[in-house]
């Protein structure tokens, strides 16, 4: 008989995978929406013989439209709502100056790594350092985009945007678009890669995981475990965090910015760099 606890924590599982489906739609629907928005505007400013014209952006008045009433009633206003305030999480600091580079490329980057040999990846982040051992052996395309994409500075100034505290115990980073208004992020290097390792993967803490919306999708997206996690083996394991997994729980524990068990980290969590070495 499955427990009420098993049976939380498998909803909290289902949530997560749909979450990560979801971002691949919400990226193709916002890519949609500025694409109809651009030829929307495009229409106005040839109608009106190079004039942008917005409808009530300058109100309207009345006699044109025949009215006899010389008061009108004001529009209600609605009321918008609060932005969360984000509050400071003891140990972490203002990141370092600087943006996301954006880069994107068409295809996988070409092998370079020695499956045979060591690679670390150091996260030098805003809130302390993560040293993660990636296991080039059995995750050997993965540790490659990793090596490539860390020396393209590619996350550098990039966002951990995601923190899940219930059921799943994972802190995402990896999305350089870092959406504000989308949890799950919808952001990639423009690539997308084959799962590997996945035959009996788990996922307890110090797990480092590729995050992703289905296989074979896997981009730049990536999970750090900081707690012993169920979830089904789709998720490519490459890697153990060897130092500072008290860094990631105390993102945890500082909470969501929205009060919610999965959203953004309170923490403003940033990589002033992350870099990829051999040995």
């Amino acid at each position: 008989m499955v427990s009420s606890e098993q049976r939380r924590r498998q909803l909290a599982r289902e949530k997560y995978e749909r979450q990560m489906e979801r971002r691949v739609e919400i990226a193709a629907a916002r890519k949609r929406r500025n694409t109809i928005l651009g030829a929307s505007l495009a229409v106005v400013v040839l109608a009106g013989g190079g004039t942008l014209f917005a409808t009530g952006a300058f109100g309207s008045d009345d006699k044109d439209k025949g009215s006899t009433s010389g008061a009108q009633a004001a529009p209600t206003r609605t009321a918008e709502p609060t932005a969360p305030t984000r509050k400071p999480v003891e140990g972490c600091t203002t990141p370092a100056p600087g943006a996301p580079n954006g880069k994107q490329w068409q295809a996988e980057p070409a092998m370079t790594v020695d499956p045979g040999g060591s690679y670390t990846m150091a996260l030098d982040t805003n809130c302390g350092k993560v040293t993660i051992a990636l296991d080039a052996a059995k995750a050997p395309h993965t540790v490659n985009s990793f090596a490539y994409l860390a020396g393209e500075k590619y996350f550098d100034h990039t966002k951990c945007h995601r923190l899940t505290t219930d059921g799943i115990f994972v802190l995402q980073c990896g999305d350089p678009t870092a959406s504000a208004t989308v949890p799950g992020g919808a952001g990639g290097p423009g690539y997308k890669f084959a799962d590997e390792n996945l035959t009996g993967a788990t996922y307890p803490a110090g797990t480092v995981a590729m995050a992703n919306s289905g296989p074979g999708t896997n981009g730049s997206q990536f999970f750090l475990v900081y707690k012993d996690t169920q979830l089904p083996p789709k998720y490519t394991p490459f890697g153990k965090i060897t130092g500072g997994l008290d860094v990631v729980q105390k993102i945890a524990a500082a909470g969501t910015l929205e009060g919610s068990t999965d959203g953004h980290p309170m923490a403003d969590v940033t990589f002033n760099s992350l870099t990829v070495s051999k040995g």
